[in-house]
């Protein structure tokens, strides 16, 4: 029997992980065809994770993905909010009223857009 050692064995999706990176790394130019075929041969062949990070030691770390600026559930509060904005202004021009009532209601609506987009931001913040 061998001796143990303290190597991690490499799975199928650690493989998949580094084969996407050099695939990307060859699209952007910074591998030849003939280096990434002979790079994408030995991540394949790979038994243990230290041999991948050989595989990759020469490439930049890739940037992390940018959140969304705005999040899906603040367009479906902005939506809602000019949804309802709109439907007070037509009621408001079907009305006989000598002053722009709406514009107390949209105000509110527009201040709990504000604070929802600041409490999400908080949080964000505060998470990471």
């Amino acid at each position: 029997m061998n001796a143990p050692t303290n190597r991690v064995r490499a799975g199928d999706q650690d493989r998949d992980r580094v084969a996407v990176r050099l695939q990307q790394a060859s699209g952007e130019g910074r591998l030849t065809l003939a280096e990434t075929e002979e790079r994408l041969a030995t991540v394949y062949a790979a038994t243990y994770l230290d041999e991948l990070d050989g595989v990759t030691g020469d490439l930049p770390e890739p940037a992390p993905p940018k959140p969304p600026r705005f999040p899906v559930p603040l367009r479906v509060h902005a939506a809602v909010v000019a949804v309802l904005s709109a439907l007070l202004i037509v009621r408001f021009a079907a009305s006989d009223a000598p002053f722009f009532w709406p514009a107390m209601p949209m105000f509110w609506l527009g201040v709990s857009l504000v604070i929802h987009a600041a409490v999400r931001n908080r949080r964000r913040l505060v998470t990471y």
